[in-house]
């Protein structure tokens, strides 16, 4: 009896449909917990059980959000946000990640800079505010470098536990096949702690987003966290929740993009492996 083949166009076709029915249903999963309390919101707001100055009905919200973007102003506040979290995330990861290479790479490094750095990084972010305003004042600078200060230390943690979690036996492998210092932080270090590094830098990301958020509140005259206190201020509630909803949104599609980087760089680091 003759067995029947599938044509491949036929098995890729299911593979296809398969993969978007999969990605569909997880999808609705995630929409399931914002649906809900969209359903809440609505109906605490038509039962009066809060006054609409305090509890405005999503209704007032989406008013708010469309003549927002229609008047640009929305565009204009995310633009100066994220050029801040950009710029200050570029540099406290960047430092991060050398300062962390070289606590994991030398154990003196870690020796003499782990008793400071674990007493810098126990001083919540916003508490270097209050001296920093001494020094730099109310403006760009001090934006920049509380958003450093904030990407700064998990991306040094990380790095560093990531680089000291490599098992002895990789380095040993690395000595007898004599690999230079390059070789082996290029083809061995850097791939073996990719995941512990990028989950740092993520967290790190999160941290930088957030202590942006929170400096914009105090001392900013444009960008999302302005766009939220200005609400408060205000009392107009609609625009203030708006810029919460637009705050959280924009930090799930960050790290949404690096993990998507992440994706990538964890299949070099199989490819360099291998």
């Amino acid at each position: 009896m003759s067995e029947q083949v599938i044509p491949l166009r036929q098995v890729t076709a299911r593979h296809a449909i398969a993969a978007i029915f999969n990605r569909a249903s997880t999808v609705a999963v995630a929409l399931l917990f914002p649906l809900a309390i969209l359903l809440i919101w609505s109906w605490a707001s038509a039962r009066g059980w809060l006054p609409e100055q305090i509890l405005p009905p999503p209704s007032y919200v989406w008013q708010a959000a469309v003549e927002t973007i229609r008047g640009g102003d929305l565009l204009q506040h995310i633009g100066f946000s994220a050029a801040r979290v950009a710029l200050g995330f570029a540099i406290g990861a960047g430092v991060g990640l050398a300062l962390g290479l070289a606590m994991g790479l030398f154990p003196v490094v870690d020796d003499y800079v782990r008793p400071t750095f674990t007493a810098i990084a126990q001083v919540p972010t916003l508490g270097w505010i209050p001296l920093l305003m001494l020094f730099l004042g109310i403006g760009e600078a001090l934006k920049i470098v509380i958003i450093a200060k904030a990407a700064f230390v998990p991306v040094v943690l990380n790095t560093a536990a990531g680089i000291r979690s490599i098992p002895k036996g990789y380095m040993e492998v690395a000595d007898a096949f004599q690999l230079t210092h390059w070789q082996r932080l290029r083809r061995l270090i850097l791939p073996a702690a990719v995941p512990q590094i990028f989950t740092g830098i993520r967290y790190s990301l999160t941290k930088a987003w957030t202590a942006l958020v929170a400096v914009e509140l105090l001392a900013s005259s444009e960008g999302l966290g302005y766009l939220l206190v200005w609400g408060r201020q205000m009392f107009w509630l609609d625009i203030m929740i708006f810029a919460m909803i637009v705050i959280g949104v924009v930090g799930y599609a960050m790290d949404a993009i690096l993990a998507r980087v992440e994706a990538h760089f964890q299949s070099w680091r199989v490819e360099t492996i291998a």
